[in-house]
Formats: structure tokens, sequence, C-alpha cells
């Protein structure tokens, strides 16, 4: 999930950037949009290392209940990303818990690529980890696909944040490649800049490569 979305109280994710939760926003309905220079999702370029810009709408209770949709445009313009998700934020305690169900879908196009997650997020102090499980895909591979991570977030300077994340994802599908990433990044209101780096095999498409990526989302109330 990627520029703008997943409401969960780690912003740490950033570049799949500007996630929050919209469980403590200030209106009800909300919307936002997004441009990156390069759309980076769990590590790997989405949109063949082109620019993509993004929005979304949110509902959020003030129970903790959400549900919203995100459409992203892919490289080239031929396709795009839509997520339909929901979930419900709480806390227990001093941690900040958030579980849901998202579907990545792609409309346009022969290839059936669509899949769903149920995840569940957590977030304490300036630490955030969490999980993300297949439960169904179009995409001709395995159900139980897992992605995990952990992150951090720190204020270095009034309003500038550095964010550290570390993501492993392993797949089902023996034929699909496992991999791990990194990301560092730095953010200031709605401004983030950051390094992505992934440990998958090189086949000449510079897949590993360290890649820079600057984005811009905003986000604003509807009601």
């Amino acid at each position: 999930m990627k520029l703008t979305k997943t409401l969960v109280a780690c912003s740490v994710l950033a570049a799949s950037t500007g996630l929050s939760s919209i469980a403590v926003a200030e209106s009800p309905l909300t919307g936002n949009i997004g441009f990156t220079s390069n759309y980076i999702w769990r590590g790997a370029t989405q949109g063949s290392d082109e620019s993509a810009i993004s929005g979304g709408i949110d509902y959020a209770h003030k129970s903790g209940f959400y549900v919203g949709t995100w459409v992203s445009s892919l490289g080239g313009g031929s396709q795009y990303e839509q997520d339909l998700y929901a979930g419900y934020g709480f806390d227990a305690g001093p941690v900040g818990l958030d579980v849901g169900y998202i579907q990545y879908m792609y409309p346009v196009g022969n290839a059936n690529l669509d899949f769903s997650e149920a995840y569940i997020n957590a977030s304490w102090k300036m630490l955030s980890f969490g999980a993300a499980l297949t439960v169904d895909t179009d995409a001709g591979g395995q159900d139980d696909d897992m992605y995990l991570y952990v992150g951090a977030d720190f204020e270095i300077a009034k309003d500038l944040n550095l964010g550290l994340v570390y993501g492993d994802y392993d797949y089902d599908n023996p034929a699909t490649e496992d991999y791990s990433h990194i990301q560092v990044s730095l953010s200031k209101d709605d401004f983030t800049f950051a390094l992505d780096k992934n440990d998958k095999n090189d086949t000449g498409a510079g897949e590993d490569d360290i890649r820079f990526v600057v984005s811009y989302s905003k986000s604003f109330d509807l009601l």
C-alpha cells in the first residue's frame, strides 16, 4: 500500500507514505491526494520507476471503525490500482492497534492481478510493527504470502522526522523470490524524501538498485 493509505499509526512506512490513523481524524470524512516520483511499495517499484499520482477518500467513525478507497496511476498510464479497505483502530494500554482487510484491484487490462490481505499493525512510542497475510489472490500465485515489518520514527528537528523501516516478504509459492528491504526517509509536513533498497536477485532490470524518491501528499476534511 501505498502513497497515502492504510490508516495505521505508523508513519514510518513512508514512500508507501503518508500513513496516518483516520481513527483520530478531526473530520469523519476525509480526502487525500499525493504525487510521487516513483511508486515504491514494500521496497519494490510498482510502476516501472515512473511517477504516479494518487488520491483517496476515508470515513472514520469515532468508535474506531473505518472504511476507505484509494486509487493510484501506474507506469505508462495504461493501468491503475484501486484499493478498498476496512478496519478497526484502538488502544490496548500504551499500544495502538489496527486490524483490517484490504483488497488490491487492477481494473484495466487482461491480467488477473487482484489480491486481498488481512493485516494487523501496532505502534508504541516511536516504534511500529505489523504483518499482512494474503488471503485471496487472482495473480496465479498461492495464498498465505506473509509480509512483516518493523519501523521507527524520530523527530530530529522541529517537525522534521527521520523514519526507518525494515520489511520482509515471504511468498507461499516457492517459484516466487522472497526478499527483504529497507527504507530511510526524511519527512516534514506533507513532503517526504526517501531512500529504498531491496535484496532481490538482479536479473539485469535493476530491481535491487538503490532508489531515491520524492513524495508529496495532502489530506483534507470533506465534512
